[in-house]
């Protein structure tokens, strides 16, 4: 329950009363207070809210992330936007417990010109005015224990990125909105200048998109589309083909194997992470390791071509983890 701060005026009436009660026991204290309509319970303690007795909310809280920037401020370094990943939460009973689903980080800082001044107390308090109204709920205020942070550290991916949190040094706030379509988590950290920082998540189960390669599949892209897009498993920095790797190649021999006139050039691809000229050798080399592992199998080696294109042809901009993955690819083209 949302904790309250009582006047001075209301306290000592409180007092008075309980003083001039003869017949009060004070093990059967009622310790809910009722000023100007609105019920206080002065024995509230987040450490025992349970979360599966929150209501459901069906505020139009329209679509994730939910929440724009308040005015004056804006989300900056392209917040980090996953479809699927999992964050720290802090939680009532003092524990940090990792939630899945779609995620957002960012940092907020003022606009450069703007006319409204911008604190953190502004910023804080329009998010929580926010959240409340939507019917959200305070899970946790304050730093972080020794404890938590020990838990951080070895758990928490993302320390560091854009839109991490500094637990170290700042007391950070927890909420939760609870809805039917997955509940929603909401964390801010309790800076002392005028910026925060801003995690959003909404629980949502992993929609499993890994399929088995077959050579059905790469046959039909290659008759479709003269080209077939395959993401073959290779070790940490290294043209050695990993064991499901190795199957994969199965897989394209059968193809070769099954239609005795197709050629097919293998085409290896990296992300931008790192020196270019390292990737293209780094690429050739996959290309070249497929190649020989298909000559391995049986396949002539007339039929097929390597060559390494390093990040120069990317598929998606490597802006993201997911699009980096995405370009780190082998293609097989017919020639």
């Amino acid at each position: 329950m949302k904790r309250h701060l009582l006047s001075s005026l209301a306290i000592a009436l409180f007092v008075s009363s309980c003083n001039n009660s003869g017949q009060e026991n004070t093990n059967d204290r009622d310790t809910t207070i009722v000023i100007q309509d609105t019920i206080i319970d002065t024995t509230a303690n987040t450490q025992s809210l349970d979360i599966n007795n929150i209501q459901i909310s069906t505020a139009d809280i329209g679509d994730f992330p939910f929440f724009t920037a308040p005015e004056g401020s804006e989300y900056i370094n392209n917040p980090k936007v996953k479809a699927f990943d999992a964050l720290l939460i802090a939680m009532p009973d003092g524990t940090l417990q990792s939630k899945e689903g779609k995620v957002y980080r960012s940092f907020i800082h003022p606009l450069k010109n703007s006319t409204v001044e911008i604190t953190n107390h502004y910023l804080n308090k329009s998010y929580e005015d926010a959240i409340l109204k939507a019917g959200g709920v305070k899970l946790f205020e304050g730093k972080l224990s020794a404890d938590q942070i020990k838990h951080y550290d070895e758990k928490a991916k993302y320390k560091g990125e854009d839109g991490s949190m500094d637990v170290y040094n700042n007391p950070i706030k927890s909420y939760i909105i609870r809805r039917a379509e997955g509940d929603i988590y909401i964390q801010l950290e309790d800076k002392s200048a005028d910026a925060t920082t801003i995690q959003i998540l909404q629980e949502k189960p992993l929609v499993q998109t890994i399929q088995k390669i077959s050579s059905e599949s790469i046959a039909k892209d290659i008759a479709a589309k003269g080209k077939s897009i395959l993401y073959i498993n290779f070790d940490t920095d290294k043209a050695s083909l990993k064991a499901d790797g190795i199957e994969v190649v199965d897989e394209i021999a059968k193809v070769l194997k099954s239609e005795a006139d197709l050629k097919l050039t293998i085409e290896g691809h990296t992300d931008n992470t790192g020196d270019a000229a390292h990737n293209k050798k780094l690429s050739e080399d996959r290309a070249k390791s497929v190649v020989s592992a298909l000559e391995k199998a049986g396949i002539d080696k007339t039929r097929l071509k390597a060559v390494g294109y390093g990040a120069e042809r990317p598929l998606v901009a490597n802006d993201s983890d997911e699009n980096k993955a995405k370009n780190r690819r082998v293609e097989l083209v017919k020639q």
